[in-house]
């Protein structure tokens, strides 16, 4: 599976950040920093709509290669913020999304939103890495982790101060991470791993397993207003988007588009309510 070929390039890269990364320093540094802003919250208290937004910048992907020619990430992730966008997703990859550990810094600098950072943590050391570039959050994709690596590093991450959105496709994954203590984020991905076939029953069939307290993200094959409509009448409580919308040119005018639907009913059910 091409998932396997991924994790062994992120081995050999973690490898090298091993060799690199004083962890006593790195531990040290983290410890003075301040606490990180809450992804959970803004895609669910605070979202700017009836259904939080997670939007991602993603210049490629290893299935439809170069999804941004023009790729500035700072004018990507200034114009989210400007559209609404409740969080951020930056891919850190390199080697298959084209992203960066310096891409993600420059978005830091220049924005103040919850930041998640997507790459395929396998290790401690991608964690600390992540704390000390900023991230309020990290991805972690059951798929490529066995029950004991789950939980060691979805622990980890909680001690460093931040967030983990836990990323499942089917129904074992979920089974699988329900078994944590203090899950609170699951993202379902809508993308089958052996095809990169994306359909929306992936998050209809999975919902309905996921508890209450739990905060849930549909991911991926999301880039028509009725797909919100649809996913808000589900009652799911946010989407993380990214090709779509890195495929307009005018992203904030993608944004607006896409999540107009969420709009109307928050503003009849205010109108309502007053």
């Amino acid at each position: 599976m091409f998932l396997n070929r991924i994790v062994e390039t992120k081995q050999s890269e973690v490898e090298q950040l091993q060799k690199t990364l004083n962890v006593a320093q790195a531990e040290a540094d983290i410890s003075r920093f301040m606490p990180v802003r809450s992804l959970r919250k803004a895609i669910t208290a605070n979202r700017n709509r009836g259904v939080g937004l997670i939007a991602e910048v993603k210049k490629a992907s290893p299935s439809k290669g170069i999804i941004r020619e023009h790729f500035n990430p700072v004018e990507i992730a200034q114009s989210y913020v400007h559209a609404g966008a409740d969080a951020l997703s930056v891919l850190t990859d390199v080697s298959y999304f084209q992203g960066g550990i310096d891409i993600f810094k420059q978005v830091r600098s220049q924005v103040d939103v919850p930041m998640l950072r997507k790459d395929f943590i396998i290790s401690r050391e991608q964690l600390l890495e992540a704390r000390l570039i900023g991230a309020d959050a990290v991805l972690l994709i059951a798929a490529i982790l066995d029950d004991a690596q789950l939980k060691e590093l979805f622990e980890q991450s909680r001690e460093l101060g931040m967030e983990a959105l836990i990323e499942v496709h089917e129904e074992s994954e979920l089974l699988r991470v329900l078994k944590l203590e203090h899950v609170e984020l699951i993202g379902i991905n809508n993308r089958n791993l052996h095809t990169f076939v994306t359909d929306l029953a992936q998050t209809d069939q999975l919902r309905k397993l996921v508890p209450s307290h739990c905060t849930l993200v549909s991911e991926s094959g999301i880039h028509l207003p009725e797909h919100i409509a649809h996913l808000y009448e589900s009652s799911v409580d946010a989407v993380l988007i990214g090709e779509h919308f890195m495929r307009n040119d005018d992203i904030g005018e993608a944004v607006n588009k896409l999540m107009q639907p969420v709009e109307q009913a928050s503003s009849a059910s205010g109108s309502v309510s007053s």
